[in-house]
């Protein structure tokens, strides 16, 4: 019994044993690799450098562009004054029409020019002057705590190179009041001289980010630019340019005539005419008429000849 029981475990033994090292011998292949399948990472080495899957994958830190709040989406309007300028938010709400490429008729006299802001970056204003361009609004304020960083050195160099400019102030109406707004903006660039060089202030008033009449109603909204444009006149003795569009006049103030008498319509619309004005006014006194073209930034005509600039500037 014994030698029995003796044998089965030899036996057993040695079968053990072989298929332990049929394993073994099967492990010490190399493997066969899989079928490459759509999960697999394709090479392309022209579009491959130290970092470029990261951004994919993780959350990249750009400090000059994240502020207290920048994720948070909704209906407030998020501040970002390095990227407002005359004009940012009018074609995401407007559009541009399909003949706006084409020139604006000329069957009346204009005179060209165009507005800026730190987007553009340094500006060769003696070649903008030489193609023609006679006049530039420039951005000086946003609120009340934002100069644009720009401000200075364009509205220095345009003046030597030939231009008649004026600063102008991006409006955000549920920051502060119009005001508070108008102080900023006079002490840091808003001002005016008659030196027949500078235009009259200029309130940009346009859609935020979020709600487009910044949640104020429609009263509160015209409160706010009567606010404004007194404190301009009380501070430089001049009625403010007011900037806007058609619809957001109507959509925001009502449509109300009050400031038509004495402040200068700057209208905004691309296309080739600038098309049904704000109550009020018979005609305008600039229109921004295209966000590209032959001049650095938005494209503008002032309705009239350089004459008719020279007086305004003047204050005649």
């Amino acid at each position: 019994m014994l030698r029995r029981l003796g044998g089965v475990l030899i036996a057993l033994t040695a079968l053990l044993t072989a298929v332990t090292g049929t394993s073994a011998s099967s492990a010490s292949a190399a493997p066969v690799p899989p079928a490459a399948s759509g999960h697999e990472r394709l090479p392309h080495p022209d579009r491959d450098w130290m970092g470029s899957s990261v951004k994919a994958h993780e959350r990249l830190p750009h400090p000059g562009r994240d502020w207290l709040g920048s994720t948070v989406r909704g209906h407030e309007r998020l501040s970002h004054p390095n990227r407002d300028w005359m004009g940012s938010s009018v074609r995401a709400h407007e559009g541009r029409s399909a003949r706006a490429a084409a020139q604006p008729s000329t069957r009346v006299t204009r005179t060209p020019g165009f507005d800026v802001s730190n987007w553009q970056g340094t500006i060769n204003w003696p070649a903008a002057y030489a193609k023609g361009a006679k006049f530039a609004y420039i951005k000086a304020t946003e609120g009340t705590t934002y100069k644009d960083p720009y401000f200075d050195a364009n509205y220095t160099n345009s003046y030597y190179a030939g231009f008649i400019r004026g600063a102008y102030h991006f409006a955000t109406p549920n920051t502060s009041s119009g005001t508070a707004q108008a102080d900023w903006f006079v002490s840091h660039g808003g001002s005016w001289s008659k030196d027949g060089k500078t235009l009259p202030p200029l309130l940009d008033i346009e859609y935020p980010d979020g709600a487009a009449c910044y949640g104020l109603s429609q009263s509160a909204m015209r409160g706010w630019i009567t606010a404004f444009v007194n404190r301009v006149h009380t501070r430089t003795g001049r009625w403010a340019t007011i900037y806007t569009t058609t619809d957001w006049w109507k959509t925001c103030t009502g449509n109300t005539a009050a400031y038509s008498k004495h402040d200068p319509l700057f209208i905004a619309r691309y296309a080739s005419t600038a098309g049904t004005l704000p109550a009020g006014w018979p005609f305008y006194t600039f229109w921004q008429h295209a966000d590209s073209g032959t001049f650095p930034g938005d494209q503008d005509y002032f309705n009239g000849p350089l004459s008719g600039l020279r007086n305004l500037a003047d204050n005649t």
